[in-house]
């Protein structure tokens, strides 16, 4: 909640209803006309939109949503921030995002809710913990926060961590990066709707894209559900849908959707207070704010733009965090949902111009996207405004495949692709 109501006013609401707020942001209608358009009422979307205005001066600006406002990838992840990535590139680029994440509240005056609580990244042989100890020294190279960690030293952090002699993934250290942490999802997508509504920013939900307005070789704008809408400039940032988008502008990105799950537990007492990725099990997890567990791991690897779970990936999930912790084998699970993400060959993101004139990308982030939502919506906001990349998004143009300079950062996701 913003600090801009006090005390009695939250107890007068609450005595009367709660009939007396003022909506966050309009539910507005789309005009003929506007500079730019960003299809996608996400995270990234969102904050292109702020950014085009804040930084920009551009607020001629409509967000079109085909539901509701984060109802896609924004509101189903598990909101790990985090830059522990490995070359300098993607460094570069996720640590904007944590730094951008650092000073989000307070920029928004809107409590996202974001904890820096770290995140340990366990590796269980010799040979991981030879490669940990390369990120860690790419990291510092690249001006990330990073730590190698002993044994010893995870198990102070992570104490119901399986120390057992007959431990599948035995411990053997980590990677600690103290700056990382989670946000609320939700409220990270409120913060930048009702920032980007107070500069003037149209936000359009349930309004589907149903094709592209073509006009000399570029685009014009868009035909939805609400009618045409023509645009200067316009932008997808649709996550695990841009390769449909693409197809109904009239070209191909190298993009497999692809579901990925998480569940909660029911609330329990404090007991772990960072956040846990156990490479040998590809298992992930931290304790929410409310005591629930939250759990994720890899991909389903069937291709799919479906946003419900899969039995057998939930099984996979739920073994792997029981290897980590036996002692959380009594836990109840209460709810389980999936996102549907976009992943390309690298498993890096694609910030830049489409083959479309006139149309930008912001996409492929794979199970990266809720961790650069700022960075994503800055970078995007660059390009359209100025027409050419910032340093940040050059190496992500979508002309590195065409290159052959790619950013494999399918180890550095730390997520079984």
């Amino acid at each position: 909640m913003s600090g801009r109501y006090s005390a009695f006013a939250l107890l007068r609401e609450g005595l009367r209803g709660h009939t007396g707020w003022k909506p966050a942001w309009r539910m507005a209608e789309p005009k003929k006309e506007y500079d730019v358009v960003i299809v996608g009422g996400g995270g990234h979307g969102l904050a292109t939109a702020y950014y085009l205005a804040k930084n920009h001066g551009i607020r001629n600006v409509a967000v079109i949503e085909k539901s509701w406002l984060g109802g896609g990838n924004t509101g189903r992840n598990t909101t790990t921030i985090r830059s522990n990535y490995f070359y300098p590139e993607s460094v570069a680029l996720y640590d904007f995002a944590l730094k951008l994440y650092e000073g989000l509240g307070r920029e928004l005056n809107y409590n996202i809710m974001f904890s820096q609580r770290g995140v340990v990244t366990v590796a269980h042989s010799d040979a991981e913990m030879e490669i940990a100890a390369r990120i860690v020294n790419a990291m510092q190279i690249n001006g990330a926060d990073a730590e190698l960690l002993g044994p010893g030293e995870v198990f102070e952090r992570i104490p119901l961590a399986n120390a057992g002699p007959k431990a599948r993934y035995p411990v053997f250290g980590g990677v600690w990066q103290g700056r990382a942490g989670v946000a609320r999802h939700d409220a990270v997508a409120w913060g930048y709707a009702r920032a980007a509504d107070g500069f003037g920013v149209d936000i359009v939900q349930d309004c589907e894209v149903e094709g592209f307005l073509v006009e000399n070789g570029r685009c014009a704008g868009v035909e939805t559900s609400k009618g045409t809408i023509r645009a200067g400039a316009m932008a997808l940032a649709v996550a695990g849908h841009s390769s449909v988008l693409a197809a109904k502008a009239g070209f191909d990105l190298p993009i497999r959707s692809y579901s990925l799950q998480a569940m909660v537990s029911e609330p329990v007492k404090p007991c772990l207070d960072t956040v846990v990725l156990y490479l040998g099990t590809g298992t992930y997890l931290f304790q929410s704010d409310k005591g629930e567990i939250v759990v994720g791991g890899g991909i389903d690897r069937v291709p799919s733009y479906a946003q419900r779970g899969n039995p057998p990936a939930q099984q996979t999930i739920i073994s792997g965090m029981l290897e980590m912790f036996p002692s959380f084998g009594q836990l109840k699970m209460l709810r389980q949902w999936a996102g549907n993400v976009d992943v390309v060959p690298d498993s890096s993101p694609i910030i830049g111009p489409s083959p479309l004139p006139g149309l930008y990308l912001n996409c492929g982030w794979g199970t990266g996207g809720f961790k650069s939502i700022p960075a994503g919506g800055w970078l995007t906001a660059h390009l359209i405004a100025k027409g050419d990349h910032h340093e940040i998004s050059r190496p992500f143009d979508l002309d590195r495949f065409a290159t052959g300079r790619l950013i494999d950062e399918a180890a550095g996701s730390g997520i079984a692709h």
